[in-house]
């Protein structure tokens, strides 16, 4: 998956994506991107020059799978 609205950053040969990259790519606020963090529903990622949090690939897609889940209405 290589979407054109990601810009990644690259540290160490590795591609990495900041929260807004995410936020544009999945379609959701910041607010409900760390809600799901805190909830640890999505993937923690990593704290990059001990501030912005970053997120690999896979990490980005496991986020955006869990964004699109289906589920029966009548769950909790």
């Amino acid at each position: 998956v290589h979407p054109s609205s990601l810009m990644p950053i690259a540290i160490e040969g590795v591609e990495y994506f900041t929260a807004a990259d995410i936020q544009r790519e999945v379609g959701v606020v910041r607010q409900t991107l760390w809600r799901w963090r805190r909830a640890r529903v999505i993937p923690q990622g990593l704290r990059y020059r001990n501030k912005t949090i970053v997120f690999t690939r896979a990490e980005v897609e496991a986020i955006r799978e869990y964004s699109n889940r289906l589920e029966p209405a009548d769950s909790p």
